[in-house]
């Protein structure tokens, strides 16, 4: 009996897994360090690489902008890479580019806005994104 009922539980799970089709995963970066720069790339390629269909988004609020700004961005090479892919958006708070005084001019190509960057995590975790806080 305990067999069967650890049967049917595994295949239940073993189902589950595959029938979930939309991989989809925002990343937080509200840190201005390099390293933590270098790193959302990273795991944002890392993911496009381990599944080509996945929706991939990286939100910058509080000091996170200096990944998206042109002169200060640690890895804008990155940036202009992986912004071609059409899975991924890159998205700046504007509520944090006007308390930083930060103009859209200012920003790397292929950056985007967002009126919240902290509402705009939150709105994709009830869609149910996967949510990723880039920190080291």
């Amino acid at each position: 009996m305990k067999a069967k009922l650890f049967f049917s539980l595994l295949i239940f799970i073993t189902a589950h897994c595959f029938a979930q089709k939309d991989y989809k995963v925002v990343f937080d970066l509200t840190s201005g360090d390099s390293l933590s720069q270098q790193m959302a790339i990273r795991w944002m390629n890392e993911v496009i690489k381990a599944d080509p269909t996945a929706q991939v988004e990286l939100v910058m609020f509080g000091k996170g902008l200096p990944l998206a700004i042109t002169g200060k961005s640690a890895v804008a090479d990155g940036v202009a890479q992986i912004v071609n892919s059409k899975q991924v958006n890159i998205y700046v708070c504007a509520v944090a580019m006007a308390n930083q005084k930060i103009d859209k001019s200012q920003l790397l190509p292929g950056i985007q806005t967002v009126p919240d960057g902290i509402y705009e995590v939150i709105s994709k975790q009830r869609q149910g994104w996967g949510y990723i806080k880039v920190a080291h």
